[in-house]
């Protein structure tokens, strides 16, 4: 790979991308065709909601690396079998070396599916998030032009919280809008900017 600058590098293929996405296959294949693209499904937005939740304090390679065995724990995150998971499944599911044991993010995967479902009688889980989208999205030159978290995440993760959600702090959230498309925070310069068709570049 030949380096354009300290952020970004031109891959075998003439894509530019970060040099987070170019560190390993696994990354680079979720950059190329996932990360930044819309989710508009309440299940893929649980999932993501809970994953990200899952990697606080983690890197994402670990937690993209678990994602199999996260999907098989969880029941492919359909939240309504999850809401229904008891506290011998916690326990269960402390036992699965396959994921990311920790009790109270367990514990808030289980508290997320249930207020996912209690979302409903408002209109959904996909609308609430989709509500903070922000109007303008960052346009960011290098890495440290991003920011870790914005106004509206902060008010996303204070009505997430508020509805019942777990483990949506206000830097989680903003990886989340990134993750989903609701900001755009690829380089100016990678060739995935503006591949969202939210943002015009």
């Amino acid at each position: 790979m030949a380096v354009d600058h300290a952020d970004l590098v031109t891959g075998s293929d003439g894509l530019t991308r970060p040099l987070w996405a170019a560190s390993s296959p696994l990354l680079q294949q979720y950059y190329d065709q996932e990360w930044g693209l819309p989710v508009t499904d309440e299940q893929g937005l649980y999932e993501r909601i809970c994953l990200e939740g899952f990697q606080a304090g983690l890197s994402w390679a670990t937690i993209l690396k678990k994602r199999p065995a996260f999907r098989a724990a969880f029941a492919d995150f359909d939240p309504d079998a999850v809401a229904q998971f008891s506290a011998a499944d916690a326990d269960r599911l402390m036992l699965d070396a396959g994921i990311v044991r920790n009790r109270l993010k367990i514990n808030a995967t289980i508290r997320n599916a249930q207020a996912t479902l209690a979302l409903r009688a408002e209109g959904g889980l996909v609308d609430f998030v989709w509500g903070f989208k922000p109007e303008i999205t960052p346009r960011p030159v290098v890495h440290s032009d991003i920011p870790t978290q914005s106004a509206e995440s902060v008010e996303l993760s204070k009505a997430l919280r508020r509805k019942g959600f777990a483990f949506v702090g206000p830097t989680t959230m903003f990886a989340l809008m990134e993750a989903i498309g609701m900001v755009d925070t690829h380089l100016l310069a990678s060739h995935r900017r503006g591949s969202s068709g939210i943002w015009a570049d």
